[in-house]
């Protein structure tokens, strides 16, 4: 097994090796450097089966209303898309969000395994503490988009081929770097990117409601990831950093060319009588890597937030520069600074969370459990 161990907050073991865990000198060996995101952990709590903070039950009409715009579904602007009459593009918009509101629910369930799966492997009590804290966020995120999909689809559909085997691929990897790298900057850096659009695009209401309820957990998921970049990445050699750097790009290059792929879509498009090749076809002729610049031009782009992510953690150099360079202004991102798209609206959420944590009947229950 090939780990990359530059701290002793990140130090592993095998997951089969429990005994490791009782060492009697580990439990007095504990990094303070996840403290302060486990202490905030009460100020963003929220449960999805509790209506103070999220109603499921409220309505939104898909047969008359698309959940979002149209310029979320590329096939509307191909040739194929001039064909589409007003029912068949309500149905497209249907089927198509809830795929992606799908694979959202998919990521969540991967991101739950691969936080279980740090606390069989991270020898620190404070590692693993945060480690459990996240698992038990990310269940809760797993319960919340099973009920927003059970609400607006019924069911789910199934995981894309591609996103499936890069999340089994992170979840198994005995790499604690893989992990780290993989879900807590790679994948959380998407889905921070992704649930800022939602939030900021969606017609939906409630979907708004539920992003900004999830981003105010996933910021601090983000913060996991940043400080084992700080800790970790000045001092790799130049070949370990040349290990992380190309999985970070496979990693990225993967999900940038299959996300939305009609291919992985199928579903999607055989709904409306597409074939998928056809409509992949369709959209390569529509839209060239200029169009996908532009596209990644706007601050809340889920690709340009996760090149930013990788970039701000020095995870990005000039062997790679350029191929992330294709489609960002690679020096514009970087005087940005380390601000995020997604930072406000989960301070906002906090905010929210603690006008109902914090006051009231909540107040006196928080005091009573003390």
């Amino acid at each position: 097994m090939s780990q990359i161990t530059k701290d002793p907050a990140y130090d592993a073991v095998d997951p089969k090796d429990f005994p490791a865990m009782m060492d009697v000198e580990r439990y007095g060996c504990r990094s303070t450097a996840f403290d302060k995101i486990i202490s905030a952990t009460h100020d963003h709590f929220w449960d999805p089966l509790d209506k103070k903070y999220i109603d499921f039950t409220e309505a939104f009409d898909q047969s008359q209303h698309m959940l979002l715009p149209e310029d979320f579904f590329p096939i509307f602007a191909t040739k194929l898309g001039d064909t589409m009459g007003t029912e068949k593009r309500l149905l497209f918009a249907r089927e198509s969000s809830r795929w992606q509101l799908s694979a959202i629910l998919h990521g969540e369930q991967g991101a739950l395994a691969l936080s279980a799966s740090l606390c069989h492997i991270l020898k620190d009590p404070g590692a693993q503490e945060y480690a459990a804290n996240q698992t038990r966020e990310e269940a809760r995120h797993v319960t919340a988009f099973s009920a927003y999909i059970k609400s607006r689809w019924g069911t789910p559909l199934p995981c894309g081929e591609t996103l499936q085997t890069l999340l089994t691929e992170m979840v198994l990897a005995p790499e604690v770097y893989k992990k780290i790298v993989g879900m807590q900057m790679l994948v959380e850096g998407l889905a921070m990117g992704a649930f800022a659009t939602l939030y900021q695009k969606s017609h939906d209401p409630l979907l708004r409601k539920l992003c900004q309820l999830v981003m105010t957990d996933e910021a601090f998921h983000h913060k996991f990831g940043k400080i084992w970049a700080d800790r970790t990445i000045p001092k790799l050699s130049e070949e370990e950093h040349a290990r992380v750097e190309d999985w970070a790009a496979q990693c990225f290059q993967t999900l940038l060319f299959n996300l939305v792929n009609p291919l992985q879509m199928h579903h999607v498009y055989r709904a409306v009588g597409i074939d998928p090749q056809e409509g992949m076809n369709a959209i390569q002729e529509a839209f060239g890597d200029d169009s996908r610049r532009e596209q990644m031009k706007e601050s809340a782009n889920i690709f340009r937030v996760l090149i930013k992510t990788l970039l701000n953690a020095g995870i990005i150099t000039d062997r790679t520069k350029a191929f992330y360079g294709m489609y960002v202004d690679m020096n514009g991102l970087k005087a940005e600074g380390d601000r995020m798209i997604g930072d406000e609206i989960a301070e906002d959420g906090i905010k929210f969370l603690q006008t109902i944590n914090f006051t009231g009947d909540k107040a006196k229950t928080l005091l009573a459990a003390e």
